[in-house]
Formats: structure tokens, C-alpha cells, sequence
């Protein structure tokens, strides 16, 4: 039996556990060990609703972002479980919601791709390609590494998500191209496409989509997302709305999911004013 290890970055702004936290840990903890660290300061009436999912869950504002999670995860790990028992190692984070389907065809299929690392999505870029962060997996090639182990005990916290990005995510994929390794990824992606491309990702099989697709494009993104809650899981529906209800206000998300076509035309129109006179693209 394959023993996957999923080192799992938690963050909420109010400091909660929500439904939708609970359903994604509770879907990886069928096929793996979860250990889940959270920068937030939930109490221990929150951890509750997860703890029996979980290996180990800690919560505690450190500031280190979802990379500063992943190290706290691997050390506690190093310490209280033998690692090298497990084939692979995933870092997961809640910055996206699901998943929306059966995982078990997804860890088949990256975990055979004969990469020794891979991951949900990968960035295109000339220059610096990478597996995006919040799914990454590997084998013992990576987390058995002596480069590996350099990497995550280096973690430390930056001025700026930009900072973090260049350094950890970039990084992390330089890391392995650098020591001889090479990576693959089940989806790719141009620029902000795992973004905005909600609809058509979701079509094609991507089992998670962005949280932060219900602030986006000045709110153009409504119609795309409520295509998605209507074609899953209506019990999985109802807890991402709750979730998102919760993080950016119940006027908010009714206002984002509007179903008028003048209203969803303006906003595209106005974002794309946006993109072309204040960003110059």
C-alpha cells in the first residue's frame, strides 16, 4: 500500500476551523498521514474539528506564510515520524477549494508520471517555470535529500509575498532541476490562468479552484464560479459558500454571483479598462 505523508499549511483570517478546511483534510487523510499547520491563532475548540484527520495539528500566527507552515510541518515530522517509511511527501495548502472529485486517479497519475517531483498545476514561464506551491508531491529522491532538508530548515520570513514566491516556490522547482531531478505537473498554465480560468479548468478535470477567484477582475470571475458550485457536490457547494461568506462577507459573495448578464458585462468591461490604462498590459 502506497504511504503518502501530506505536510498541510492552514490559514484563516478570523481564526476558525470552517467547513470546507475540515471536508479538503478529511478527503487527503484517506490516503495519506496529514500533518496540518495553521498561521492563525485558532483555539483549541476549532483544532477540535480536525484533529481526528490528522496526525498532528498545531495553530499559531508565525508569519511565514504557507512555506513558514510547510517547515514547522517537516520538522514535527522529523522528530515524532520516521519519513523515510513513506514513498511519498506532498505540500498542500487551503488556498484553493475542494477537490471536487475522487483524488485517487490524480495521485496515480503524478505519482507514475516517473518524475521525482510533480504537482496539480505548473506556471509557464520562459524563464522560471514552477510547480505552483499549494500541491506539490515528490519522492524519496527529493525528501530524502540533503538539499531538500537545507531547503526547508532555511525557511524564514519575507518582507513580501513577491519575496516568497521568487525564493521558495521558484525556488523549490530550480532546486530540483539543479540537482538533477525533473518535474512535471498534470495541468499547465499561462500567467493567472488557474485564476481566471475557473470554468474551463473545472470542465477539464482540475479538482480545485482558487479561493481568492471570489475577489478577482473586479468581480468578473461571478459567473465562471457559480458554473462550478452548480455542477458539484451540492453538500461541497454549500460549505464553499459558507467558507466564503465567512472570509470576504455575505454582501460580497451575493453581489459576486450575479447571474445578470449586464451587470457580468460591465464588470469584464471595466476590468479590462483596468488591465489596459492603470497596469498597461
Amino acid at each position: 500500500m502506497t504511504k503518502r505523508l501530506f505536510l498541510f499549511a492552514g490559514y484563516h483570517p478570523k481564526n476558525i476551523v470552517d467547513d470546507a478546511l475540515v471536508y479538503y483534510v478529511q478527503s487527503l487523510s484517506k490516503f495519506g498521514d496529514v500533518v496540518l499547520c495553521m498561521d492563525s491563532d485558532c483555539p483549541a475548540a476549532e483544532l477540535s474539528k480536525i484533529e481526528k484527520f490528522t496526525k498532528h495539528t498545531t495553530a499559531i500566527r508565525h508569519g511565514e506564510y504557507d512555506f513558514g507552515s510547510y517547515k514547522r510541518a517537516y520538522l514535527w515530522s522529523l522528530e515524532n515520524l520516521k519519513i523515510s517509511d513513506y514513498d511519498f511527501v506532498y505540500l498542500v495548502n487551503d488556498s484553493v477549494y475542494g477537490p471536487f472529485y475522487d483524488m485517487a486517479k490524480y495521485f496515480n497519475a503524478m505519482e507514475n508520471m516517473g518524475h521525482d517531483a510533480f504537482g496539480i498545476v505548473s506556471k509557464r514561464h520562459k524563464i522560471k517555470p514552477h510547480i505552483q506551491s499549494w500541491f506539490i508531491g515528490m519522492n524519496k529522491n527529493i525528501f530524502l535529500s540533503v538539499w531538500f532538508d537545507e531547503f526547508m530548515k532555511q525557511i524564514t520570513k519575507l518582507p513580501d509575498k513577491g519575496q516568497i514566491t521568487s525564493k521558495y516556490e521558484n525556488g523549490f522547482s530550480k532546486l530540483v532541476t539543479d540537482n538533477g531531478h525533473t518535474w512535471s505537473c498534470l495541468y499547465s498554465v499561462y500567467n493567472r490562468g488557474v485564476y481566471n480560468k475557473i470554468k474551463k479548468l473545472y470542465k477539464s478535470g482540475m479538482p480545485f479552484m482558487k479561493k481568492v477567484a471570489f475577489t478577482r477582475n473586479h468581480g468578473g470571475l461571478g459567473r465562471q464560479v457559480l458554473y462550478v458550485l452548480k455542477h458539484t457536490d451540492p453538500k461541497l457547494s454549500e460549505k464553499i459558500l459558507s467558507s466564503a461568506k465567512c472570509q470576504y462577507g455575505e454582501k460580497h459573495i451575493d453581489w459576486f454571483l450575479t447571474r445578470n448578464p449586464i451587470t457580468v458585462t460591465y464588470r469584464k468591461i471595466k476590468h479590462a479598462l483596468y488591465k489596459l490604462f492603470i497596469e498597461g498590459i
